[in-house]
């Protein structure tokens, strides 16, 4: 059954938040908790309650968590019918049906702001889904190596791949995942924008993306833009096959195209630039790319009538 986007509300209460938050605080909370419904739904009958996951990536848990409700045993009935108790149907859960997270990142306890990872995941730990999941600080394929024989039904790579510092890194996670999981699930954005306002934020990406490429260390969200051809591409190189795909074209209530485009028409962006790259021709071109971009920004009001681009969602099943 698929998780209704009516549980938005119950899985964005589950983040950590200031002590005294802007109504704007809950909006967004709500549309990033819609969006991985959304995501979730798009993979099918993967994830249900029960289901064992490796969750890749998982930075502060605003997917964790959303996958946790999923999987949360639906509550228990009384002889009577009645519903069940308060504990069980707010979310006691406690791995009921075997169904469990363990949720992988490599990030510093104090990476992030304004609330860290650390401070992140252990409000996660303590609430009504903690139960359900185990925080792993390494990198993917040490923590698989470092636990030989364990399988898990599904692993989850959702807005995570960009993240790596390299192309390769995704074909060896991948393979490392043979023969531990039965089907791995991915979404990231996919590089094209079903509604023209989505441009900017393509443009921005890619702008942030080359830049990265040129500087060594970075901790950026946005360092190795893969399009769903070349983590396709990726996938079958490491003995996997594309069972099902997807677009899921964002709300636009979802700011991540905002929040991407801002951070390369901000003058910021242009200082960093100039800090950073010696080569004379990569910064006209990185330059030439933020124009491009404040250029489609422009069109739509500016960075805040940005909206998301599309997002890729598949389903990879070992090949023959």
């Amino acid at each position: 059954m698929p998780l209704p986007l009516s549980a938005a509300s119950t899985i964005a209460s589950y983040a950590i938040r200031p002590a005294d938050p802007k109504p704007s605080f809950f909006s967004i909370e709500l549309s990033q908790a819609e969006h991985r419904i959304r995501l979730i739904n798009a993979w099918g009958d993967a994830i249900r309650p029960g289901t064992r996951i490796l969750e890749l990536g998982c930075g502060q848990g605003t997917c964790t968590q959303a996958l946790a409700e999923a999987i949360r045993p639906p509550p228990a009935s009384s002889e009577t019918g009645t519903a069940a108790s308060e504990g069980e149907t707010k979310g006691g859960g406690g791995g009921g049906g075997g169904g469990h997270i363990d949720a992988v990142d490599p990030g510093a306890p104090d990476y992030g702001s304004p609330f860290t990872l650390g401070q992140a995941q252990a409000h996660l730990s303590a609430g009504p889904v903690g139960s359900l999941i185990t925080w792993h600080r390494a990198e993917p394929v040490a923590f698989l190596a470092a636990h030989p024989g364990r399988t898990w039904d599904v692993a989850v790579l959702a807005h995570c791949v960009w993240y790596f510092a390299s192309p390769g890194e995704l074909g060896r996670i991948l393979a490392a995942l043979r023969g531990r999981v039965a089907r791995v699930l991915i979404a990231e954005w996919a590089l094209r924008a079903t509604e023209p306002s989505a441009a900017a934020h393509v443009l921005a990406v890619l702008a942030r993306g080359a830049f990265e490429a040129h500087r060594v260390g970075s901790c950026q969200n946005v360092q190795t833009p893969l399009s769903p051809a070349a983590i396709r591409r990726a996938a079958e190189e490491a003995g996997w096959a594309v069972e099902g795909e997807t677009v899921v074209v964002p709300e636009k209530e979802l700011a991540d195209g905002y929040w991407e485009t801002a951070m390369v028409v901000g003058e910021g962006f242009v200082q960093d630039v100039e800090r950073e790259i010696g080569d004379e021709r990569v910064k006209a071109l990185l330059k030439s790319a933020r124009d491009a971009t404040i250029a489609a920004a422009d069109a739509v009001g500016g960075a805040k009538g940005v909206r998301s681009m599309d997002v890729w969602v598949a389903t990879l099943v070992p090949g023959e």
